[in-house]
């Protein structure tokens, strides 16, 4: 084997590493707790642990600091892996550790897939209303809706990750380009006559020269909602049809209309969307309170499964610690918005029994090593 390969191994395989790795790993913990202040739980998830490099701001560059969750989750595994490849006997006595560190590698390695794969929606349902899609929370995305068959409509969803790229999207459903011209992920947005010396808006149609947008800075706080807005320019093949102005939806629910090559399009800025072949029907919203206060004793949701298959619905109860599961997705009682006004909280994550796993097989090979070391105690005691 070559030097340098012997070299990586002896370091991939040592002690040493594995407690460097966890004294990294706790000052990444303490640092993401004191940033939690600042950027909150999600922010934190994305800055430090759902990264290979926590990188901090020097001026206007962004500089890399510290070496992130991914980064350390995969030296560990690495570390771990060859602990065993090249340290540990697969030998009956060695049952148990083997057990246990297969579930810290399980463990790992579910953190890493959780961290890639899984995605966060919300479904917000009143009383009698159906719905067969969940919206992301921080995740938002530019429809362009064709509304000219009464029947349905032909919705183009474009990310605005895109956006922000400033990539030109000439999608085949629709006669013309969408050419960004400027992307914000928080903005403050007024009616222009309200702002004096309002700078010009590069918008030419639609509500964009009646509004004012100024960008702000992204707001980390849990409880925090940033607002969007973009600059988009529709050009067809014979030059520009104009320059729209687009905020969140929930600032401008009307779609902003126009009509072009004999079809009708509306254009909308709203939380992405997740569809599913399925719908759900909120028949009921229970919010229970302790007597003589307004801390909330418990809150559930019936609602009513329609299958994409059309057979018979069945009725759900929703409530807290008892989600539904339902075609790789679930669904938590996450909050209630008055009396008939429910929002559940909708996981995609194909790892979630990965942990319960891992959980298992940790405590499973701990058992049974203890159960080895105690047997051969109890023969060496007989003997003497």
């Amino acid at each position: 084997m070559p030097e340098a390969l012997k070299l990586i191994r002896s370091i991939l395989v040592s002690l040493r590493l594995t407690v460097l790795l966890l004294a990294m790993s706790i000052i990444l913990v303490f640092w993401a707790t004191l940033d939690q202040v600042h950027l909150g739980v999600w922010g934190v998830q994305q800055k430090f642990f759902h990264a290979f490099v926590v990188t901090v701001r020097v001026g206007e560059l962004q500089v890399p600091a510290y070496p992130g969750g991914y980064t350390i989750g995969l030296l560990l595994l690495a570390n771990l892996l060859c602990a065993h490849i090249y340290r540990l006997k697969l030998t009956w006595r060695k049952l148990g550790i083997w057990l246990t560190h297969a579930g810290l590698i399980l463990l790992l390695v579910g953190e890493l897939v959780s961290g890639l794969v899984q995605r966060d929606y919300m479904m917000r349902l009143e009383e009698g209303e159906t719905k067969n899609y969940a919206e992301s929370n921080r995740q938002y995305e530019l429809a362009v809706i064709d509304t000219t068959d009464p029947k349905f409509d032909q919705v183009v969803a474009i990310p605005t990750s895109l956006l922000a790229r400033g990539q030109v999207v000439q999608d085949p459903k629709l006669p013309f380009r969408v050419v960004p011209k400027g992307y914000f992920p928080n903005t403050d947005v007024q009616m222009r006559s309200s702002v004096p010396n309002a700078p010009p808006s590069p918008a030419n149609a639609g509500m964009g020269p009646m509004l004012a947008i100024t960008p702000l800075e992204v707001n980390y706080a849990e409880d925090a909602h940033n607002l969007p807005a973009a600059y988009v320019e529709l050009v067809g093949p014979e030059g520009s049809l104009g320059t729209y102005a687009l905020v969140d939806a929930t600032r401008l629910p009307n779609p902003q209309k126009f009509d072009f090559a004999g079809r009708s399009f509306k254009l909308l800025l709203r939380p992405a969307r997740r569809y599913q072949p399925f719908s759900l029907t909120l028949e009921k919203f229970s919010h229970d309170i302790y007597p003589g206060t307004d801390i909330p004793k418990n809150f559930s949701s019936k609602v009513l499964l329609n299958p994409p298959d059309g057979g018979a619905s069945r009725e759900i109860l929703i409530f807290m610690n008892n989600p539904l599961r339902y075609a790789g997705l679930t669904y938590y009682q996450a909050s209630y918005d008055g009396e008939h006004t429910t929002i559940l909280q909708v996981v995609r994550n194909p790892s979630w029994l990965v942990p319960y796993l891992s959980c298992g097989a940790i405590t499973l090979g701990l058992v049974i090593q203890f159960l080895i070391h105690l047997a051969g105690f109890a023969r060496r005691r007989r003997a003497a």
